[in-house]
């Protein structure tokens, strides 16, 4: 079998829309499709680092050096391409993901009004990578949208801290600013909608990656429009004078070529 047919079975959930990914999920669907980042992968050694469950529930792992070949992909270390996203860790790179929150743990005070945090205030997923040169990044991951904390100070990650957000230059303010809305949001349980991604939301993505499958599978323009829209569709509008579906295919696939061979990149901004 080959890896895009297990890459497609592994995300049948995904792709029918069953499952709310945010923009890094997506980022990764269209990577691991990558038949170069697939290569590169199999002669990683090695391919496969265990992650460590934190008394927190923070889901941690240690790298124990720089990876180069995945960061020219934009992670910090090779996750497995047939794994889909959800189904393990992937570990962008802080680069790649362009928006950085810069917290500096300061120690607990006396007499302060507010308490101080622990990472398990964020009531999402919580995913941290501890560098090479031992600095952590966290990934924080709820409804439909992920936030990259940058740690500083804090050797001990389950330890209690006052932060600090740093910022480095006036032209990040607005950036940083929703960055730490997402964070406040992510402190409180909430069954809020999920925000929805750019490039026309989630369905324009979903979409595109079923065409990529189809498109990477063999499968002709008119089986592609088949599967996304429907036999019916396909069968009254095909052949008649409008062009739509034809073109609106050809761009489904040239989006998900495209998205694959690095554009998905964008999604992480």
């Amino acid at each position: 079998m080959s890896h895009h047919r297990r890459a497609r079975r592994d995300d049948g959930e995904a792709a029918s829309g069953q499952v709310c990914f945010d923009a890094a999920d997506w980022a990764w669907e269209f990577l691991r499709r990558n038949a170069d980042y697939a290569a590169d992968w199999r002669r990683s050694v090695p391919r496969h680092l265990p992650c460590l469950a934190l008394t927190d529930g923070t889901q941690l792992l240690r790298l124990p050096r720089r990876f180069p070949q995945a960061e020219k992909w934009g992670l910090l270390a090779f996750s497995d391409p047939a794994v889909a996203a959800r189904d393990a860790p992937v570990l962008w790179h802080a680069r790649a993901l362009k928006r950085v929150a810069r917290l500096k743990a300061l120690p607990p005070r006396e007499g302060d009004e507010e308490p101080p945090n622990v990472l398990a205030d964020f009531k999402v997923e919580r995913h941290a990578v501890i560098d090479a040169d031992g600095r952590p990044l966290v990934l924080l991951k709820g409804r439909g949208v992920h936030v990259a904390v940058e740690l500083h100070d804090l050797p001990v990650l389950t330890r209690r801290f006052r932060p600090m957000f740093e910022l480095e230059r006036l032209s990040e303010l607005a950036a940083q600013t929703e960055l730490l809305k997402r964070l406040q949001r992510f402190m409180v349980k909430e069954t809020a909608p999920p925000e929805t991604s750019f490039l026309g939301g989630d369905e324009r993505l979903r979409q595109a990656l079923l065409a990529l499958d189809e498109s990477l599978n063999g499968k002709t323009y008119r089986q592609i429009a088949t599967t996304i829209f429907g036999a019916k569709m396909v069968a009254d509008e095909w052949q008649g004078p409008s062009q739509f579906l034809k073109d609106r295919t050809r761009r489904l696939v040239a989006k998900g070529t495209e998205l694959m061979k690095g554009g998905y990149r964008d999604l992480l901004g």
